[in-house]
């Protein structure tokens, strides 16, 4: 007489993966194809684009000039500008057109001649949008679309966690581990299928888990918060939240824009983006934020802060700060894969690419083992 197979917790496993699976597969291939192009958003907008270059020609104007001339030409309130670290690349103003206008809107001037050049369009800008919205809400109502995709996230967290479970074998050895690492591209077109989705899923599952972790961020307040107590530190880095500075009223003038650059140059002694946002009615400083084109992730920049007297009140070097605090102010450069530039987006980029054939070499698998069942 036949033993009876018991239900045990590899099938259990198994049974979880599979209708988890089946059941999130069409919204989670829309949303990894779509992060397949955003993982190139930018390039792929420029390569659609004109270039914004500018020709270098004698010495360029002051910054101080150029800020008054913009502020003449365009209604608003003038809020930082980008000094880019190419000769040959325009200033950034960001200038708040009107109280909707919450980010600001670009403006970019020529330092030489002082014309203000129009902002590229692409071509691709429709397409890429689209994906965006894919990926966000699966084009849907951002208050039905984002808890659709925030769901299909955690089925996804919980898919690569089983999927790495099924994929060792229950006799852990050499020999038995071995075929998981591969694929058999000689075998029939159901032991390939069944390899694309055993290997390439194991190979990608830590990006996938570092992308849901991440993703789920936009998607539901109440896990944002949470991930920020466990980590000790805000998501996002407090959205530009700094330390409340005081500023101290001197007798004296106030300092140029140019001053307040050549103390950033002098305190960051290396190249790179500088960004600078202007004082204001609610604070007498000047935040700045210098990316070091030497560093290894080019998304992290170091921060200081000026008085319009010229004192610096506080400096920060991105490395100094605490790991944990690194980590959450870096959340969406390390969801998207810029965090390490180029060679983090190509990895990404393969990831996704991954995760998008996932769903269908899934279901492939199970509707082989319904026919084979019958």
């Amino acid at each position: 007489m036949a033993k009876k197979k018991t239900y045990g917790f590899r099938k259990f496993i198994n049974d979880v993966h599979l209708w988890l699976g089946i059941a999130s597969g069409i919204i989670l291939f829309l949303v990894c194809f779509s992060g397949t192009f955003l993982a190139f958003e930018h390039e792929i907008k420029d390569l659609f684009a004109e270039k914004m270059k500018v020709v270098p020609t004698g010495d360029s104007k002051s910054i101080s000039a150029l800020t008054a001339l913009i502020q003449q030409k365009v209604e608003g309130e003038l809020t930082r500008v980008t000094l880019p670290s190419s000769a040959d690349e325009p200033y950034e103003f960001t200038i708040k057109t009107s109280p909707k206008d919450r980010r600001g809107t670009a403006f970019y001037v020529n330092p030489y001649t002082a014309e203000i050049l129009k902002a590229p369009k692409s071509s691709a800008d429709g397409f890429m949008m689209a994906m965006f919205r894919m990926h966000r809400w699966i084009m849907l109502d951002v208050p039905v679309g984002r808890p659709i995709v925030g769901v299909a996230t955690i089925i996804f967290l919980i898919l690569s966690i089983t999927g790495i479970v099924l994929w060792f074998p229950k006799k852990i050895k050499w020999k038995t581990i071995k075929p998981g690492l591969k694929i058999k591209w000689n075998a029939n077109w159901k032991r390939i299928n069944h390899d694309l989705h055993n290997t390439l899923g194991f190979y990608a599952c830590i990006f996938i888990v570092i992308m849901a972790i991440t993703g789920l961020c936009w998607s539901f307040e109440g896990y944002r918060e949470g991930l920020g107590n466990i980590m000790g530190a805000k998501a996002f880095g407090n959205r530009g939240g700094g330390p409340k500075l005081e500023v101290k009223v001197q007798d004296k003038p106030a300092i140029s824009l140019e001053k307040a650059i050549a103390i950033t140059h002098k305190e960051f002694d290396f190249e790179g983006k500088t960004r600078i946002s202007f004082p204001n009615e609610r604070a007498q400083v000047y935040n700045i934020s210098k990316y070091n084109e030497a560093s290894f992730s080019p998304v992290a920049p170091d921060a200081l802060a000026i008085d319009i007297y010229g004192n610096v009140l506080h400096k920060e070097y991105f490395n100094d700060k605490p790991l944990n605090v690194r980590i959450m102010s870096l959340i969406r450069p390390i969801h998207t894969g810029e965090i390490f530039g180029t060679f983090s987006q190509i990895i990404y980029f393969l990831a996704c690419l991954i995760a998008t054939t996932l769903p269908i070499t899934g279901t492939l698998i199970w509707i082989n083992k319904m026919k084979k069942k019958k």
